[in-house]
């Protein structure tokens, strides 16, 4: 399977520059996997497509305010640093952009009115590309606030007002350098009403990173190797989930990293232990069919590097909510495996047609 078999073409106009005023007056374009039949509507109307007893699962990981930036030491060259991933108190895997950062640099971190902080970040390994691993003179915890900025994608060229704008309203744990954007759709009103219907609410937790957005590189799509990213789903969420769906109800996952982190625990309950990356090969070697039997989720805690793609066999969601993604992209490999890359290329070419909001501050689809 190609990569260049996922891509399509965007007008650049397209790519959302800002979320709209009200979280779910965003467009909600309504694939049913069966049929290919769309219907177009608002994200308010999604209570018209969910039923009593299905359960919503959301990812609740909060958007740190990962963007930091500062002066080398030795030259005050400008440095930019993305954090990704906390390793330990002090150290953390980034982004860095800068000349010559390399092992031993030393960085001063300044404030957001470019004053000196008293942090200073070493560059003690240079991993692929422009990631680096960094330590901080002084543990981070309390002080990203006074230091950070809103770690907007690259395709977003506008400041936002808000930075609330860019979580969701159940955002809990920090640790995302990027947005599980499928859930900044919801709002209180929203979640309220469908309680009152008979709908459930639940949550895991998957750290995204920037990874996750990127393009694929590789030309065969079996060859990409996809970043690993930390993931919880508690035994009692999983208890929850479980009794949902034995009871009659679909489980309704809200973004592909809800997606994947559900899947890992149908997998993990089915004793499937280890990576997890090679099993997307598996199915895609051996099967056609994209659904198997329902399988159980267990509770689980640690690296998430489950890879879906077409020929992938879901065991746990019933029902996709997701933004539209980038060419290329893991991301819509994983909802093309979930509804047929066809079928996705003919959806997104209808709404770049409809000219529906692309990406992160973008309208949504939901795949039944």
């Amino acid at each position: 399977m190609k990569t260049a078999d996922f891509d399509y073409h965007l007008p650049p106009q397209l790519i959302a520059q800002r979320p709209l005023d009200r979280r779910d007056a965003s467009r909600l374009l309504v694939l049913y996997r069966e049929s290919g039949r769309l219907e177009h509507r608002t994200f308010a109307d999604l209570i018209e497509y969910l039923r009593p007893g299905d359960i919503v699962v959301a990812n609740d990981s909060r958007v740190i305010p990962a963007r930091l930036y500062g002066r080398k030491l030795e030259t005050g060259g400008k440095v930019e640093l993305l954090l990704l991933e906390q390793l330990d108190a002090t150290r953390w895997r980034a982004l860095a952009g800068g000349r010559r950062l390399l092992e031993g640099t030393q960085i001063r971190l300044d404030d957001r009115g470019d004053r000196p902080t008293g942090l200073v970040a070493t560059v003690t390994a240079v991993l692929e590309g422009p990631q680096r691993e960094i330590v901080f003179n002084h543990p981070l915890a309390g002080r990203l606030d006074e230091l950070g900025h809103t770690p907007l994608p690259p395709y977003i060229h506008e400041e936002l007002d808000d930075p609330n704008r860019y979580q969701t309203i159940y955002a809990r744990p920090p640790g995302s350098a990027a947005a599980p954007t499928a859930g900044l759709h919801f709002t209180a009103n929203l979640l309220l009403s469908l309680r009152e219907n008979g709908v459930l609410f639940e949550t895991v937790t998957l750290h995204v990173g920037l990874d996750t957005f990127k393009p694929v590189e590789t030309a065969e799509v079996a060859d990409h190797t996809i970043h690993s990213e930390w993931a919880r789903l508690a035994p009692e969420a999983a208890q929850r989930i479980n009794q949902a769906k034995l009871a009659g109800g679909r489980i309704v996952a809200v973004g592909t990293t809800t997606v994947r982190v559900l899947e890992t625990a149908a997998l993990r309950s089915a004793g499937l232990t280890g990576s997890l990356a090679t099993i997307s090969q598996r199915d895609a070697a051996g099967e056609t069919a994209n659904i198997c039997p329902w399988q159980p989720v267990a509770a689980v805690e640690g690296r998430c590097d489950l890879f879906i793609y077409p020929g992938y066999r879901f065991r746990a969601v019933d029902v996709l909510i997701t933004n539209f993604h980038l060419p290329q992209s893991s991301l819509l490999m994983l909802v093309s495996a979930f509804a047929g890359r066809e079928q996705i290329l003919a959806a997104y070419q209808a709404a770049v047609e409809e000219k529906y909001r692309f990406y992160s501050f973008g309208d949504a689809m939901l795949i039944l």
